[in-house]
């Protein structure tokens, strides 16, 4: 009965121009899984420091044409992983198609993503509250898939005082934001000591972005 209730989570705006999906992705998530092996063992995640000299505590790795990049030089988008100075990997096409459909459901019906950044949260791991804001324009949504154990997710305004609303994200959910939500504060809480079969006692996010070098 509670797998049934699980499934049966209806969608729901958590601001003007943002979609909560639940369960969106669980039909993809297998796969995801063995695409997100495949590309980290081409890039493989790693602990990247902050312009400020924090050690972030949650591990990512990226696909696509840009990827996501924080050091000493501050938060960008570059085109090759920084390690291996090889191009970042292809990013799959049913990724792409995914996140494209997504899109679509919260209204955003251009969206390509050229830039798919993975992050992997194990125990006690977090990510502040934040703005999405290295992608230099904001026309297009972000699209945010979650794999594995549930995690808390804080989404508020596009002012930092605005107040945050507070969500439990589970395995397959997809959140969309845009539009009048696409500068909205939010961020992650630290994970919970749990367990999923599919990831371990892992969390697993892909968000996908829109970045054009200027």
């Amino acid at each position: 009965m509670d797998d049934l209730f699980e499934a049966m989570r209806p969608s729901v705006e958590i601001g003007e121009g943002a979609l909560w999906l639940p369960n969106y992705a669980v039909p993809y998530a297998e796969r995801l899984m063995q695409s997100i092996e495949q590309i980290a063992a081409q890039a493989p995640f790693r602990k990247m420091m902050t312009p400020g000299g924090r050690l972030m505590s949650v591990m990512t790795t990226s696909c696509g044409q840009w990827g996501w990049q924080t050091d000493e030089k501050g938060y960008r988008y570059i085109d090759r992983d920084p390690v291996k100075q090889q191009p970042w990997p292809e990013m799959p096409s049913f990724f792409k198609d995914l996140a494209v459909k997504a899109a679509a459901e919260a209204g955003y019906l251009s969206f390509s993503p050229s830039s798919c950044l993975i992050n992997r949260y194990a125990p006690d791991a977090q990510m502040g509250i934040h703005q999405d804001r290295d992608e230099g324009w904001f026309s297009e949504p972000i699209v945010s898939i979650s794999l594995g154990v549930p995690a808390r997710f804080a989404f508020g305004g596009v002012k930092r005082s605005d107040p945050l609303k507070r969500f439990e994200l589970r395995h397959g959910d997809v959140v969309v934001w845009g539009g009048a939500s696409r500068l909205a504060w939010h961020g992650i809480s630290r994970l919970k000591k749990d367990f999923h079969p599919l990831t371990g006692d892992a969390r697993y996010n892909l968000t996908f972005r829109v970045y054009q070098p200027r």
